[in-house]
């Protein structure tokens, strides 16, 4: 019998979804392919949590604290084991825990079955989004510059984000009130705005407290929701400003959530707390929350259950109080933040600031900060900066779903020690300047 040679399947892109073709699902891969190749380079690019507040023996701690608290309520060992081994609900196994926390933290009140735990908080960003989004006339606006991860879950469900732009100062809801009337004028039906109200990924800005007001009266008026995202908030010094969910009385915000930054980032534990009323055709009614879980089910099923041990375990060792745990965090951090704003006060002094044309902002917490410059941060750029310079940063032009951002970039501090910070701003002095001179 004859072998016939078989041709290996071939697939055109062009066949795919269009979303596998977007940039933006190609910008974190840039960046840690940039990371890879110049490993001696100093890095604000990663907004990832410092690695030296982690300790493996603590893990087994945590899961060991969760496992005594079921004991002690009075599960009994086939249940202990199951909380562990098998799946578990899929609209999480430590639901009452996350409230407590929220309550304590967050001055956020809601029951246990409002809350969905997600795996991460990507994961209740594209569950929020695909119950919300129901047609081609449904609108997410995003606040612009906005996080990477909300344009790339939209454009997966086919959708495309319609920008608010920041001011110099940040959000304003004026901008937003113009926004929606304009989708509504083309026919369009606004149904969600999604924000980082505190310390904001990319441009670290924080929403003021009359801000927050106008806001929630602005989509009780209109009738749209608010999806705000807050990561920041608990690794930040200081007193922090309400929630937009701990000031919502109307059911408006859904309240998007993460451990990764204050807890435990490998565990990817995140939730979303929908207490949204939602009726059938037939009179009945349940939660947002609810739906959600349905759409999870088809998506991972559930979160992991040795994730959530871990998780518990540290809220538990805090009685509830996240923010506890991160007294030492926050402090590092701000202290990370008042010491690169130090730096480039040093590195560019006036009036040689304002002849190269590089201005900064000075965020008060958070990851970020954002720097303009008078070329093309493009990746081209940042090429040069890694390999003649020795160091990497993000471009702006990331985070601006229909364009903006090209002469600007996002420093993360992060990631790194005083030490990497006073070498990386003072590598990135020296490549703004040589850059400069290149574009003139």
């Amino acid at each position: 019998m004859a072998l016939v040679d078989m041709a290996p399947a071939t697939l055109r892109r062009a066949e795919l979804h269009a979303s596998v073709g977007d940039p933006v699902l190609d910008t974190m891969n840039f960046l840690n392919e940039i990371t890879h190749r110049y490993p001696r380079a100093v890095s604000f690019a990663p907004g990832r949590p410092y690695d030296g507040f982690f300790d493996v023996e603590e893990i087994f701690r945590h899961i060991r604290r969760y496992l005594d608290h079921l004991e002690e309520r009075g599960a009994s060992p086939a249940e202990i084991r199951d909380a562990l081994f098998q799946y578990g609900p899929t609209g999480g196994q430590i639901r009452e825990l996350v409230t407590r926390s929220l309550r304590e933290d967050e001055d956020i009140d809601v029951p246990p079955e409002a809350v969905v735990v997600t795996v991460g908080c990507q994961e209740a960003i594209l569950l929020t989004l695909r119950a919300l989004l129901a047609g081609p006339r449904d609108t997410l606006m995003v606040s612009s510059p906005c996080y990477v991860g909300i344009t790339g879950a939209a454009r997966l469900l086919g959708a495309e984000p319609t920008p608010v732009a920041e001011g110099p100062d940040g959000f304003r809801s004026a901008d937003l009130e113009a926004a929606v009337a304009a989708e509504k004028a083309r026919g369009r039906r606004p149904r969600a705005f999604y924000v980082v109200p505190d310390h904001s990924n990319p441009s670290g800005s924080t929403m003021p407290l009359p801000e927050r007001h106008a806001l929630l009266d602005l989509a009780r008026r209109e009738d749209f929701l608010i999806l705000e995202d807050s990561p920041y908030r608990l690794v930040s010094p200081g007193r922090q400003l309400p929630t937009l969910k701990s000031l919502d009385r109307d059911r408006r915000v859904v309240h998007l959530g993460s451990y990764s930054k204050t807890l435990f980032p490998g565990a990817r534990v995140g939730f979303a707390v929908a207490d949204q009323v939602v009726v059938d055709d037939d009179g009945g009614q349940g939660l947002l929350a609810d739906e959600l879980i349905k759409i999870k089910s088809m998506v991972t099923v559930n979160t992991s259950p040795l994730s959530q041990a871990a998780v518990a375990g540290m809220l538990l060792a805090a009685d509830g109080r996240t923010s506890e745990l991160n007294t030492e965090t926050s402090a590092y951090y701000g202290e990370a933040m008042r010491a690169i704003l130090k730096r480039l006060d040093e590195c560019f002094p006036e009036p040689e600031r304002s002849t190269l044309g590089v201005r900064w902002n000075e965020p008060d917490g958070g990851f970020f900060l954002t720097l303009d410059v008078p070329f093309p941060a493009d990746n081209a750029a940042l090429v040069r900066s890694a390999e003649d310079h020795g160091v990497i940063w993000t471009p702006m032009s990331y985070f601006y779903p229909r364009g903006g951002g090209e002469h600007s970039l996002r420093l993360s501090v992060s990631y790194l020690t005083q030490a990497d910070i006073t070498e990386g701003t003072a590598r990135l002095a020296r490549f703004i300047t040589a850059e400069a001179a290149r574009a003139r």
